[in-house]
């Protein structure tokens, strides 16, 4: 299948560059695959839309600040500094692997100086990837605390605002994060979740649909655009994941009592049909996917898929296809933009039934 199946363009002005006034408030398109039939609806509706004995899995991945905008030594010139996680330490000193955004041919030992007073960091070598190791001098525990007060959350590239005031700056610790965030490590949003609220996880309750959770690291591979011409030449990013007994018990005892697995989001879809047997029983342990899930896929886990909506570009709208298949994707797409849903991080969801 070629990577330019989905072509078709975005207008800049339904793409969310903030969340909306309420999670629960965002819009809900619904996609009946058997039927190829679409509705309109509000997230809040998404009890209402299941049935009893269904089971959600979700991500509780937490997204830590980790954008450092910084300042290049001798010529003040502007570098962002995109932390993906600390390596260690020693010495009064704490190592961290990262990214540089636009700064080209960076000379090993280079230095840039930290914003809010954190003194320098030295990057020290690149790996094949891309991925700088850079040092800051301060010991781990005093590095941690300062990356968590003076970093930025790592919105997307598409979110472009002119300003980034504090208002912004709390709006996106508060919204660009799931109220169910639990284990540290990654640096994007499992954005399906982001609509969810204690009330809406009420409602589901009351109507005897469960939830549980699993743990995928979200890297910053999943806003790699598609480059190859076909996708099984697409080099697959890789992300850890965890699954608990607990997860596993909970997907076995709602298939034996004839309920659906309603998975959250693309990362949790992934994580499922890595680890998930033929009988679509996911197998507890950690470990680590590449999985690259696009048409033709035969699900294992998945019986229902709740997602925001994806770049056309991108392994997270394959996904989909590969579930809802071409056809019905393109026409849901296309009926989002007809009625103006909002698009990506911050934007509306999609839940694909059967």
């Amino acid at each position: 299948m070629r990577s330019d199946t989905f072509d078709f363009e975005i207008p800049p002005s339904l793409i969310a560059q903030e969340p909306a006034a309420r999670r629960d408030e965002s819009r809900l398109l619904v996609v009946r695959r058997g039927a190829g039939e679409i509705s309109h609806h509000v997230f809040r509706d998404l009890p209402q839309l299941l049935e009893p004995q269904d089971l959600l899995v979700l991500n509780n991945t937490r997204v830590q600040p980790c954008r450092l905008h910084c300042k290049r030594e001798g010529t003040g010139g502007h570098v962002e500094l995109f932390l993906l996680r600390r390596l260690g330490g020693g010495g009064g000193a704490t190592l961290y692997e990262a990214l540089t955004g636009s700064w080209r041919n960076v000379p090993n030992g280079a230095r840039v100086e930290l914003p809010h007073g954190g003194g320098f960091a030295t990057l020290l070598e690149k790996n094949e990837a891309g991925h700088w190791t850079i040092r800051l001098d301060m010991p781990a525990p005093e590095a941690d605390d300062y990356v968590h007060r003076a970093a930025k959350m790592p919105l997307p590239p598409y979110i472009k605002r002119e300003r980034e005031d504090d208002q912004y700056l709390q709006l996106d610790r508060e919204r660009y994060q799931t109220v169910f965030a639990q284990n540290d490590g990654a640096v994007a949003a499992p954005t399906a979740g982001l609509h969810f609220t204690p009330e809406v996880f009420a409602a589901l309750a009351a109507r005897g649909i469960g939830h549980e959770y699993l743990t995928l690291h979200v890297g910053p591979g999943t806003f790699r655009p598609l480059k190859s011409e076909t996708l099984a030449e697409h080099p697959m990013h890789t992300e850890e994941y965890s699954v608990s007994p607990a997860t596993s018990a909970g997907v076995a005892n709602a298939r034996a009592n004839g309920g659906r697995i309603v998975v959250v989001g693309t990362t949790s879809c992934r994580t499922l049909e890595t680890v998930s047997n033929e009988h679509g029983i996911p197998q507890a342990g950690s470990g680590a996917t590449q999985l690259f899930i696009y048409p033709p896929y035969r699900f294992r886990c998945t019986d229902a898929l709740v997602t925001n909506f994806h770049l056309p570009h991108s392994t997270l709208i394959f996904l989909v296809a590969a579930w809802l298949g071409v056809d019905l994707t393109r026409r849901a797409y296309l009926e989002a933009l007809e009625h103006k849903y909002r698009f990506f991080s911050y934007g509306d969801a999609m839940l694909c039934l059967p």
